[in-house]
Parts: structure tokens; C-alpha cells; sequence
């Protein structure tokens, strides 16, 4: 049996950009900690917009969000530390083996990284084996992609936790009715 976590979305417009989260920088501190003191496999998700996506307020298509993570842009890179902080190599990201993109396509909102697709088509939760695999899901914002992540791996029969040191989230409140609602529906908070 192996743990493989996932990183969800630790990219900079989520942490000190256009939708920057409370928690972030220690939510991404608390994260590169657990991956440095536990034998890991680890996947990063990563939102992959085009700047036309249908998400954002700017385009007049009754959008949710500002202009966040546009692909090729500062403010969709992940956090610079998980590159220089991350003491295994095989753990940093990597575009062309570990990173997953999700939200491409401009009309299609995707908070949740279980269908997300790295540079080779592989898709995220056809590379984790359901029976062998403990998921432990981390990463931004708790109340909508770490949460979307958490119940498509639970509702498809992974065996999910979150690690409740390694969020940051959009409103306070929303995070703590996000991990209430959680526990009770069965997923371990660790």
C-alpha cells in the first residue's frame, strides 16, 4: 500500500495573486513539510486557463472569478518553494510527469483534479490504483477545489484523506462548514 498526495492548485494567483487565499503561504510550508518527512508519491494540480475562459467576471459571460491562472503567466506557475524546498527530486513538480492540468477548455469549470491531464494525456486518477493507494488530498482553496477533489476521489471508491494543516481557503468560515461536511460524510481529517 502506497500514500500519494496530491497537491491541489498551489499556484501564485491563489496565493498572493487575483484570488489570493488566507493560509496560503502556510498552507505551501505545511505541504512541502509533509513531503519532505514522509515516503510519498506525490501529483500537483494545476489550473490551465486560456484568459477567454467562461469563469471570469472580465468576459461578459456571467462569469464567477477574476482573471486567475492563465496558462504561461506568472500567476499560473506554482509556488517556486515546492522546486527549491522539496528534498526528493522525483516530489518536485514537473511538467512532463507530475503536474496535471484541469479548467482548459473555455467552457467547462473544473474546481475538482481528479480528471486533470498532464503534457503526456495521462489523466490523474487513471495513474493512482484505487485499491493499493491511500489519497491524501491537500492544497487551495479548501471550500472549492480541494473540496470538489476530495469527493470525485471518495465518490469513485479511493480511499481519501485531507490534511487539514496543508489548506488555505477563500472565507474562514467556508473552510470550517467545508471540513464539518466532510467528516460527516466519512473522509478522515488528519
Amino acid at each position: 500500500m502506497a500514500d500519494v498526495l496530491i497537491v491541489v492548485d498551489c499556484q501564485y494567483d491563489f496565493i498572493d495573486g487575483s484570488l489570493a487565499c488566507e493560509n496560503a503561504e502556510n498552507a505551501v510550508n505545511n505541504i512541502i513539510e509533509y513531503i519532505n518527512n514522509n515516503n510519498l508519491k506525490v501529483y500537483y494540480s494545476a489550473d490551465g486557463h486560456k484568459i477567454t475562459h467562461h469563469s471570469f467576471t472580465a468576459n461578459n459571460h456571467g462569469g464567477t472569478w477574476p482573471v486567475h491562472c492563465v496558462a504561461g503567466t506568472h500567476g499560473a506557475e506554482i509556488h517556486k518553494d515546492f522546486y527549491n524546498k522539496i528534498l526528493n527530486p522525483e516530489n518536485r513538480p514537473d511538467e512532463h510527469k507530475n503536474i496535471y492540468f484541469k479548467a482548459c477548455e473555455d467552457e467547462i469549470d473544473e474546481y475538482s483534479a481528479f480528471n486533470a491531464k498532464n503534457y503526456n494525456n495521462k489523466i490523474l486518477h487513471e495513474e493512482i490504483d484505487a485499491e493499493r493507494d491511500n489519497v491524501i488530498i491537500c492544497g487551495i482553496a479548501s471550500e472549492f477545489c480541494v473540496r470538489e477533489s476530495v469527493l470525485a476521489f471518495f465518490n469513485n471508491n479511493f480511499k481519501v484523506k485531507l490534511l487539514e494543516n496543508a489548506l488555505a481557503w477563500v472565507n474562514h468560515d467556508g473552510h470550517v462548514k467545508n471540513l464539518s461536511d466532510l467528516k460527516a460524510q466519512g473522509i478522515e481529517i488528519i
